[in-house]
C-alpha cells in the first residue's frame, strides 16, 4: 500500500464522522437520481423509468408541435453557425460555450446546413420525395427526433443527480471487483449499463461521454463502455418483440439479448480496435477517479467516504442547473442536426439503393451454416442495423419463420452501434472513435453474437 493510501486509512480510523448535512448532500440527490434513472416502473403494461414517464408525458402534450419546433432549432443552428463561422463576432468568441456551439469546422457546418434543408423539405413535403418520404425524412423528424428531444431534455437536466453527488463513486467502489475482472472496467460503468437498460441507450452514451470528459474513464474504458454497455432499454426491446410478433416469448427473447450482450462485452474489449485504445485520461482534466479500496477498509465505508467528499465538492446548485441547461442546448443545436442529416442519408441509402443488399451477401452462407430458415431474406437484416436499430425489425417483419424473426430481433438489439443515434453521438463526442472503427466494432459484434443468438434460438424452438 502506498504512503498516501496508508495515511488515508489512518485518517479514516481517526477522523470525526461527517455531519448529517454532508451525508444528506450525498444521499438525497443520489436517491432522486436512482428513482429517476434506475428504478423500473410499469405503466399501462410498459416498463419504463421515472425519466421516461416525464419524457413520454411531455412528448404526448406537445407531439403535434415538436417537428415544427425542432425544424426551427435546426434552422437556427445552421444559420447561427454560418454567420459565426464567416464573421467570427467578438461577443461569441468571448463566450467559451457559444464559441464551441457555433464556431465549428466546415464539415460540421455543411452537415448542419443539410439538416436544416432536410427538415424543411420533410416538414413542408417539398423537394425530392425520397428525402421526405415516410420511410426516410419523416421517420427521422416525426419518429426519432421527438424521442431524442424530450429524453435528452430531462436526461441532461437530471443527470447531475447521478454524476455530481457521489452515486457513481459509491456504486463504482462496491462493484469494481466484478466489473474489472470481467470487462476491465471501473465499477461506475455498471451505472451506465443500468441507465441504458432501464431507460435509453443514448442516455448511457451521454453518461459515458460526460464521465470521460470529466476524467473518470480512460480513452479505452470510455470506448468500451459506449460500444458495449449502451444496451437497448427493456421498453424498446418490447417494441421490437411486438413488431416481430414474438412478444409471447419476451422473457426468453430478452434473456437471449442479455446473454449475447455479455458474451460480446467480454470478447470485444480484448480485440482490436478497442484493445489498442490507450489507458490515458482526457488530457484537459486528467485522472479524477480512485475506486481502489485500501487494505483494512471495507468497500462500503470507502465508497461512502468517496461519495460524501464528491458531493461536498458541489458549491453551487445554480452552476449545476446552468451546466444541465447548457448540455440540453448543446444536444439540441449540435447533435440533433447530425441525426437529421446523417439519419436521413442512411435511410435513403437503405430504402432506395441496393447497397445494403449487396453488403449482406457474405452473411447468407453463414446463416445457412447456422441453419437459420429464409437465410437470403434475413441476410440484409444482419447489416442494415448499422444505419438504424429499428431497420432489421422492419426487414424481419415480413419473414415467415418465427425462429428467424427471433434471431433478427436479438441481433438488432445486441449490435448496438447504429449511426442514426449512438454512432453520431460518439462521433461528436471527444471519445476517440472514428467512423471506420465504429463499423469494425459493429461487424465484430455481429459475428460474435450471431452464433450465440442462433444456438439459443434453436434450443428455445426445439
Amino acid at each position: 500500500m502506498d504512503v498516501e493510501k496508508l495515511q488515508t486509512v489512518e485518517g479514516l480510523k481517526k477522523e470525526k464522522e461527517y455531519t448529517a448535512k454532508q451525508y444528506m448532500k450525498f444521499w438525497l440527490p443520489s436517491l432522486m437520481g436512482v428513482l429517476l434513472f434506475l428504478v423500473p416502473i410499469s405503466i399501462n403494461d410498459k416498463v419504463t423509468i421515472g425519466l421516461g414517464v416525464l419524457a413520454d408525458a411531455l412528448q404526448a402534450a406537445i407531439a403535434d408541435y415538436i417537428p415544427f419546433i425542432m425544424t426551427m432549432i435546426l434552422c437556427l443552428s445552421a444559420i447561427g453557425s454560418l454567420v459565426v463561422t464567416l464573421t467570427k463576432p467578438q461577443a461569441i468568441k468571448q463566450s467559451p460555450f457559444l464559441n464551441s456551439l457555433f464556431n465549428i469546422t466546415p464539415f460540421w457546418l455543411v452537415l448542419r446546413l443539410i439538416s436544416a434543408v432536410f427538415a424543411i423539405f420533410t416538414l413542408t413535403e417539398f423537394g425530392p420525395e425520397f428525402i421526405w418520404s415516410e420511410f426516410t425524412g419523416r421517420v427521422v423528424l416525426y419518429d426519432l427526433i421527438p424521442v431524442l428531444m424530450v429524453w435528452f431534455l430531462f436526461a441532461c437536466l437530471f443527470m447531475p443527480l447521478l454524476l455530481q453527488f457521489g452515486l457513481m463513486d459509491f456504486i463504482g467502489t462496491l462493484v469494481r471487483k466484478i466489473m474489472y475482472p470481467l470487462f476491465k472496467l471501473p465499477g461506475r460503468s455498471s451505472v451506465d449499463a443500468l441507465a441504458s437498460w432501464m431507460g435509453s441507450g443514448t442516455v448511457g452514451v451521454l453518461l459515458t461521454t460526460q464521465q470521460y470528459e470529466s476524467g473518470y474513464y480512460t480513452k479505452r474504458e470510455a470506448a468500451v463502455v459506449a460500444t458495449n454497455f449502451s444496451i437497448a432499454s427493456i421498453a424498446f426491446s418490447l417494441v421490437i418483440a411486438k413488431f416481430l410478433k414474438i412478444d409471447d416469448m419476451f422473457l426468453q427473447f430478452y434473456f437471449t439479448v442479455i446473454v449475447t450482450g455479455i458474451v460480446a462485452a467480454i470478447i470485444c474489449p480484448r480485440i482490436p480496435p478497442l484493445s489498442l485504445k490507450k489507458d490515458e485520461y482526457y488530457e484537459p482534466v486528467g485522472k479524477q477517479i480512485d475506486e481502489v479500496v485500501p487494505e483494512g477498509v471495507s468497500s462500503f465505508r470507502w465508497g461512502v467516504k468517496q461519495a460524501v467528499e464528491k458531493a461536498n465538492q458541489v458549491k453551487s446548485y445554480r452552476s449545476v442547473v446552468k451546466g444541465g441547461i447548457q448540455n440540453v442546448v448543446d444536444i439540441w443545436f449540435a447533435l440533433i442536426p447530425l441525426v437529421m442529416a446523417l439519419g436521413t442519408m442512411a435511410l435513403v441509402i437503405v430504402e432506395f439503393t441496393p447497397i445494403f443488399t449487396y453488403l449482406s451477401y457474405p452473411f447468407i452462407p453463414l446463416l445457412q451454416l447456422l441453419q437459420i430458415p429464409e437465410a437470403q431474406a434475413a441476410a440484409p437484416a444482419m447489416i442494415v442495423g448499422f444505419a438504424d436499430m429499428f431497420l432489421p425489425a422492419v426487414i424481419g417483419s415480413g419473414i415467415e419463420s418465427e425462429l428467424t424473426r427471433f434471431v433478427i430481433g436479438v441481433m438488432s438489439l445486441t449490435q448496438l452501434v447504429y449511426m442514426s443515434e449512438i454512432g453520431i453521438l460518439l462521433l461528436k463526442s471527444k471519445i476517440p472513435l472514428s467512423f471506420f472503427q465504429l463499423l469494425i466494432i459493429f461487424l465484430q459484434r455481429t459475428i460474435i453474437t450471431l452464433p450465440v443468438a442462433a444456438a439459443m434460438a434453436h434450443f428455445l424452438f426445439f
